[in-house]
C-alpha cells in the first residue's frame, strides 16, 4: 500500500491521522533559540498562549534534507511506494528538502513529491482523500494524478485582525497591497498559485465570517470542507452554524491551526477550506 506523508500545517485531526495510518513531517517553530516540532514539543493551545505573552517573535523552519533522506529509509523497509503532499514551496523550504532527499537516498523505493501549493485545511482534505484511495488500493502513479487534481481545486480561505504576523515573517505577499498604512484591519486572504493573496478587506470580525460563508456558498458542488481556529472556539462554532445552514452539518470537519501557520497570521485566525467539485 502507498504510505501517505504530509507535514503538520495539513492540520488533520489526530484521529484520522491514527485511522489512515497518514505520517507527519513536524515543522519546526522557534522562539529565540528554543526550537519546538509543531505537535509535538508544543501544542497549539501552549503556542498560542506563548505568542500572546512573549516579546520574542516566533519563526519557523523547515525540516532538512537529511531529515527526509532518514524518514524515507526508514520507510522504505515498510513499503516500496511513498507519496509526500507537502504545503506550498513559494511559503517554505519544506518542499526543497524533501527532493533534495530524494536523490540523496537514490533508488530505495519509488518516491512522488507534490507541492500542493497549499496549506491548513485545503492541504489536510487533499491528504485525508488520497489517504483513503491508497487504503483502498490505489497505486503510486494513479494517487499523484488525482491528488495534482484535488490540489488544484482545493481552496483555504482565512480571516484574521492584523497583518503584522504576514509582515513580520516576510509571507506577506499579494497581501502587501492591503496594507495602506494600516496593520489593524480585517483582512480575509487566500493562497493563489502558492502565494499569499487578498480576497478582500472587510471592516470587522463579523463582516469577516460572512466573507468566509459567502465564499463556501458560491462554490460548486463541496466535495470536503474543514473549519479551523486558533483561540477563538466560539467564533468557530458561529461560522460552523452558518454553513450548515446549507452545508451537511455532519461533514464539518473542525481543527486547529498549526503553529507554524499561527506564526503568520496570529491568534485569532479563523478559516474554512474546501475541494470544489468540477
Amino acid at each position: 500500500m502507498v504510505k501517505v506523508v504530509c507535514d503538520s500545517t495539513a492540520d488533520i485531526p489526530q484521529e484520522v491521522i491514527d485511522r489512515l495510518n497518514i505520517t507527519i513531517v513536524p515543522i519546526n517553530v522557534l522562539f529565540g533559540n528554543e526550537v519546538y516540532r509543531d505537535r509535538i514539543d508544543i501544542t497549539p493551545e501552549q503556542f498560542y498562549k506563548r505568542l500572546v505573552e512573549s516579546k520574542v517573535f516566533p519563526t519557523t523552519s523547515a525540516q532538512s534534507p537529511g531529515y527526509f533522506a532518514e524518514l524515507f529509509t526508514s520507510m522504505s523497509k515498510q513499503t516500496d511506494e511513498i507519496l509526500l503532499i507537502l504545503f506550498s514551496s513559494k511559503i517554505s523550504a519544506t518542499y526543497e528538502s524533501a527532493i533534495q532527499a530524494k536523490s540523496m537516498v537514490g533508488d530505495i523505493c519509488k518516491i512522488e513529491i507534490v507541492d500542493s501549493l497549499q496549506t491548513i485545511g485545503a492541504l489536510g482534505l487533499v491528504v485525508m482523500r488520497a489517504a483513503e484511495a491508497a487504503k483502498d488500493g490505489a497505486g503510486l502513479a494513479e494517487l499523484t494524478d488525482q491528488v495534482k487534481d484535488w490540489c488544484s481545486r482545493a481552496h483555504a480561505y482565512m480571516v484574521f485582525d492584523t497583518l503584522e504576523y504576514l509582515l513580520k515573517g516576510g509571507r506577506i505577499g499579494r497581501a502587501q497591497a492591503l496594507l495602506g498604512g494600516l496593520l489593524k484591519i480585517t483582512p480575509v486572504l487566500t493562497l493563489r498559485d502558492g502565494i499569499v493573496t487578498p480576497v478582500q478587506r472587510t471592516r470587522s470580525r463579523s463582516q469577516g465570517i460572512e466573507t468566509l460563508v459567502n465564499l463556501v456558498k458560491s462554490a460548486n458542488k463541496i466535495e470536503g470542507l474543514m473549519i479551523e481556529h486558533a483561540s477563538t472556539p466560539d467564533d468557530l462554532e458561529l461560522l460552523a452554524s452558518k454553513i450548515a445552514e446549507f452545508y451537511p452539518k455532519e461533514n464539518i470537519i473542525r481543527s486547529v491551526v498549526s503553529p507554524v501557520i499561527g506564526t503568520h497570521v496570529g491568534p485569532h485566525v479563523l478559516s474554512v477550506s474546501f475541494i470544489e467539485g468540477k
